[in-house]
């Protein structure tokens, strides 16, 4: 089978790559910006027209495509996660043999959720930011293109390659800089919220098994499990072997004898004498207030999300493999052997 792979250099496009080539029944071409690719061409200023006569040339009959942006300003988020997904849905529509399209989305498209409520591919996307608005806008193109189409909503990607810019990146790198310096204290922003977290390399063969499968439409790709930030990064912490205090920014935390006389009108994390940031003592601490069985409390005003991976599974036959524990000593063993 013939493939076109775009988005190779990024983080689940690397996996991908990984993955696929060690396919031998897929020939593998890469279209991309860097010269490392097969084929040169820039999604967000290239012309459908000109992408029609690569995809004529390469006959793929799969089109996977990783590309996009996380990061930066509306106007490039938009360029790379909307105006760049036109351009590959029209080009493949211009094409002599139009191939099957697997998409990249992202679990930012469904916005916020009820606090213990899976997410299903048919919840109401409601994105509150450019990112899940300029991903959703990318999706919906997919969906109404009439091409045979695959999206494939990914929720919260961890493991090796995670750029220092994300939240388990950017702990590792702060992890590495507090053991060389001998500090003992690491800040991080808020890790109250609950997250669906899923190893890229997991990501990487279920996007795989949509490129050969005839599944079209929306499919969540995620643990199926919500796992608070905070206990994702004592995990993070524990494989560093770091002693000191985690320090979350701009968070108020609630003394032990207010919590007594809290009443129903106070929220989890209010105090009213003033505002502390929240600091915890990783790995051993139990923050005041945590829930060991994974949901939030009643009311509890705190982001959750977590798939319902039900199509995947039944659709694609893909579950996850890799635990979340060994995802993460994963990132802080390539961050502890970075010079």
């Amino acid at each position: 089978m013939r493939v076109l792979l775009l988005g190779a250099d990024g983080f689940i496009g690397r996996r991908v790559t990984d993955r696929l080539l060690m396919d031998q029944e897929l020939q593998v071409t890469v279209l991309g910006r860097r010269d490392s690719a097969d084929i040169r061409f820039d999604l967000t200023t290239g012309s459908p027209g000109a992408l029609a006569r690569f995809l004529d040339a390469v006959a793929p009959q799969v089109v996977i495509n990783c590309a996009g942006a996380t990061y930066g300003s509306s106007r490039t988020l938009i360029r790379s996660n909307t105006l760049a997904v036109a351009t590959v849905c029209e080009a493949i529509r211009r094409s002599r043999e139009p191939g099957r399209l697997v998409h990249v989305g992202s679990a930012a498209e469904y916005g916020p959720v009820p606090g213990g409520v899976p997410v299903s591919e048919q919840a109401e996307p409601r994105p509150v930011g450019p990112y899940g608005v300029s991903k959703l806008a990318g999706t919906e193109l997919v969906l109404a293109s009439g091409l045979d189409a695959a999206v494939l909503r990914v929720f919260d990607v961890v493991g090796p390659g995670a750029p220092t810019a994300s939240l388990f990146g950017r702990l590792a790198e702060g992890l590495r800089r507090a053991l060389e310096r001998d500090e003992h204290q690491v800040r991080m922003p808020d890790l109250s919220g609950y997250r669906d977290f899923v190893d890229v390399r997991d990501v990487a063969r279920a996007i795989q098994a949509a490129a050969v499968s005839a599944a079209t439409g929306v499919i969540n790709v995620g643990s199926g499990h919500a796992v608070r930030a905070r206990d994702a990064a004592q995990l993070l912490v524990r494989a560093s072997g770091f002693e000191g205090t985690i320090v979350e920014e701009n968070r108020q935390v609630l003394l032990p004898a207010q919590a007594a006389g809290a009443g129903s009108d106070h929220l989890p994390g209010h105090h009213q004498g003033g505002h502390h940031p929240a600091a915890h003592h990783l790995p051993g601490h139990r923050p005041e207030g945590h829930r060991p069985e994974g949901r939030p409390a009643p009311g509890e005003p705190v982001p959750w999300r977590q798939a319902d991976v039900r199509t995947a599974r039944d659709r694609l036959g893909w579950r996850t493999q890799v635990p979340l524990e060994e995802s993460l000593g994963d990132v802080w063993l390539e961050t502890a052997c970075r010079v």
